[in-house]
Parts: C-alpha cells; sequence; structure tokens
C-alpha cells in the first residue's frame, strides 16, 4: 500500500469545497506535500516547511477564488516585483 494514502498522523484538517478536495489532494501529491483524503471525509495535509505551507495556501486559492480575485492577487504581485 502506498503510504500517501494512509492516515496522518499529525496533520492538518483542510477545509476545501467537497467538489475540489480530490483535485487539490491530487495537486498536493504531485508538490511532494504529505496527504490523505479519504471518501467522505475531509482532507488532511501534513506540513513541515513554511514553503509547504505556502504551497498549500495557493493551491486552495486557485479552487476557492474567484477568477476576478485571482486576476487581482496576479496585478498585485506584477506590481510589488516592479518596486
Amino acid at each position: 500500500m502506498n503510504s500517501t494514502n494512509l492516515p496522518l498522523e499529525s496533520s492538518q484538517v483542510v477545509q476545501v469545497e467537497w467538489s475540489d478536495r480530490w483535485i487539490v489532494y491530487h495537486r498536493l501529491q504531485e508538490l511532494h506535500i504529505p496527504s490523505y483524503c479519504a471518501t467522505h471525509q475531509p482532507l488532511q495535509v501534513q506540513l513541515s516547511s513554511p514553503t509547504e505551507a505556502i504551497q498549500l495556501w495557493s493551491v486552495i486559492k486557485q479552487y476557492s477564488a474567484s477568477r476576478r480575485e485571482l486576476i487581482e492577487w496576479l496585478h498585485t504581485c506584477w506590481q510589488a516585483k516592479e518596486t
């Protein structure tokens, strides 16, 4: 059995829309962030670094924010880079 499919001992439950949690779970797997998601259960994620926390935030933001919010966030990033 793949260890990424086992419940995590010290993990955080992440509130994600039920329709998006499998997509978020698979993206976290691609990023090598330990996570666990069972049928009819919330997503659990084990974070071991600030980088993983930022990646988790970014993945969730991708699926929870509106298109307009994402565009505004991108513009803010571009403006910060120019200064």
